[in-house]
């Protein structure tokens, strides 16, 4: 991570291009009244990768061939040629500029900011359990959608032919909400507006013409969105997916959903709503999955070397360390908690007791942070709960439910000195930003995958024409005459279409997890309210000092110009940012 790592000569690297993007300005300027300034190009590039928007932030400098060529059409030359003519050059400027795109591609194990934040400041780290410290194969989806499966069947009297219906791994993305009274899957974005193309009635998309009828239009109300933790509860009629366990849920309910409408089956969607939700919930609280996993550890929980060496740095560098999870107790039994304790030995080492100054099982979270009335309650090594007052959170011990209040009041950890990371925004950070300052971390393992596509050629190359053509509709869209708003309304159907391409190189039936089109999700909305910082995984932190202060990248909002040429800076550095 040494500073300019690279020869000054890399800080002219993009001089032809921005000549080019110079070029590319003007032509649209010589179609134009009023000249094409910064700010409109700077929003209109401002999505594509780490070169495009500050290339074309420049002021334009003298006239180019193309523009001249156009200055020198005939004045009786038909407008339609001159708008096929731009829109060549313009295609031609973009291809020109995506080598220099290309060079800036992210790096997956960077660490994003949302807030500014030290960790020169963080004395204290706290970590959420599952998909925090410890990550699951893709075969616990297939194990949770299938005993769930068989859990409706024989305890819900559910036809016998769902039997046929198997998990289908890459059908749902985290962040979905669900329409309980229509029984409806589908994606919204941070303006509650639904993204046409992406409403499921079981395993088959609602026509869009259907789905405007259905909402009037396609804005979901305030009042019929989820709660505050996503919950469809107190009136509100959607639900929303917050978690990783939760896709098999999605994709069951998507599949019984199917088999009742193709057998032209009478159901009530809220009944199967709720038989789906209990079902799955027996799942974890039951034990059924977790008796599965014991049985094959290593079929199920990765392992977690890295997880082992974050804690170890950690912990050498003098933090200290606390978990807090949900994790399910059987006490009858004490067999869940012989796996934690096996999947914590797995994963960070029989010493990981030794590593966290506090462990905290069943805590119930969200409750955990905001009712002040369940007490803790030792465990002992077999599972056995204690009935002492707790004076004191011992290193090495072991203590169930309590309450953050309480939890404060014992280990004085308060405000920003404290960082906690989870996977659940709502469940792991909300409470912890808005009502009690710790600074927190959001574990999205989902951006390793979106990261890779986002760095692959094919996608920086749509996203740069995307945006290309975007500017030009909002440039060119001034001629009203029929004939060019014909030529216009070509472009609009192919920034349509390109617009589908680029939802479903990442999902085909649901897109990116943090988009939908330009605007950001629903999901991206809360991720960048409750987490000051977020990442893959807790692995990230690797890369990183613990002097380290993560910054937030300035974007320019809508109405501001941009000033400095961020991405380029960044990327003549040798930092985790860029690769």
């Amino acid at each position: 991570m040494a500073p300019l790592s690279l020869p000054l000569s890399s800080l002219l690297k993009h001089k032809d291009c921005l000549q080019k993007a110079n070029a590319f300005c003007n032509v649209l300027q010589s179609l134009h009244h009023r000249p094409c300034t910064s700010r409109l190009w700077k929003r209109s590039f401002g999505a594509v990768a780490h070169g495009v928007g500050q290339l074309l932030s420049h002021r334009p400098g003298s006239p180019n061939y193309a523009a001249s060529v156009c200055r020198s059409s005939s004045a009786g030359q038909d407008m339609t040629e001159r708008l096929r003519a731009v829109y060549n050059e313009t295609k031609k400027q973009t291809e020109a500029l995506i080598p220099a795109i290309f060079t800036n591609s992210i790096n997956p194990d960077t660490i994003f900011a949302n807030n500014e934040m030290s960790l020169r400041d963080t004395e204290i780290y706290g970590f959420d359990y599952d998909y925090t410290l410890a990550f699951y194969s893709r075969h616990l989806h297939t194990l949770i959608f299938n005993i769930a499966r068989d859990i409706l069947i024989t305890n819900h009297r559910y036809p016998e032919g769902l039997r046929k219906y198997e998990y289908i791994p890459n059908f749902a993305v985290r962040g979905l909400h669900y329409d309980v009274q229509k029984g409806l899957l589908m994606k919204i974005d941070a303006f509650h507006y639904i993204q046409l193309g992406t409403v499921y009635r079981g395993l088959d998309p609602v026509p869009e013409e259907e789905v405007i009828a259905m909402y009037d239009g396609c804005h979901v109300p305030l009042e019929n969105m989820s709660d505050f933790y996503g919950k469809s509860s107190h009136g509100h009629t959607m639900k929303q997916f917050m978690d990783i366990f939760s896709l098999p849920e999605m994709t069951l309910l998507s599949c019984v959903n199917d088999f009742f409408m193709r057998h032209n089956i009478d159901y009530e969607p809220v009944h199967l709503y709720k038989d789906v939700k209990e079902a799955i919930r027996d799942v974890h609280v039951k034990g059924i999955m977790y008796r599965a996993v014991e049985a094959d550890i290593e079929k199920y929980i990765c392992y977690g070397e890295q997880s082992h060496a974050v804690l170890k740095k950690l912990s050498e560098h003098g933090k200290k360390m606390f978990l807090i999870t949900n994790s399910p107790f059987d006490f009858l039994t004490s067999r869940i908690f012989v796996l934690r304790n096996r999947g914590m030995n797995y994963i960070v080492g029989k010493d990981w007791r030794d590593l966290f100054d506090v462990v905290i099982v069943q805590a119930d979270k969200p409750g955990f942070f905001n009712d002040r009335r369940k007490p803790f309650r030792r465990v002992t090594d077999k599972g056995a709960l204690q009935w002492d007052r707790i004076h004191k959170l011992e290193k090495g011990k072991i203590y169930k439910q309590g309450n953050l209040y309480e939890f404060l009041r014992l280990t004085g950890w308060r405000g920003s000195k404290v960082l906690y990371f989870g996977d659940h925004i709502y469940s792991d950070l909300a409470d912890l930003t808005l009502k009690h300052g710790w600074r927190t971390g959001a574990i999205i393992p989902e951006l390793r995958k979106e990261i890779k596509i986002m760095n692959t050629e094919q996608y920086m190359h749509m996203m740069a024409w995307l945006q290309a053509l975007t500017g030009l509709i909002e440039q060119m869209q001034v001629h009203r005459d029929a004939a060019s708003q014909a030529v216009v309304e070509e472009w609009i159907q192919e920034r349509e279409a390109m617009r589908s391409q680029t939802k479903d190189i990442f999902n085909s039936q649901f897109g990116s997890l943090f988009r939908t089109y330009h605007n950001p999700t629903y999901f991206s909305r809360r991720l960048s309210r409750f987490a000051d910082i977020y990442m893959a995984s807790i692995s990230c932190l690797l890369n990183y000092d613990f002097q380290h202060t993560f910054f937030p990248r300035r974007t320019p909002l809508q109405h501001e110009a941009p000033f400095w040429p961020e991405h380029d800076y960044l990327c003549i550095f040798s930092y985790p940012l860029c690769q």
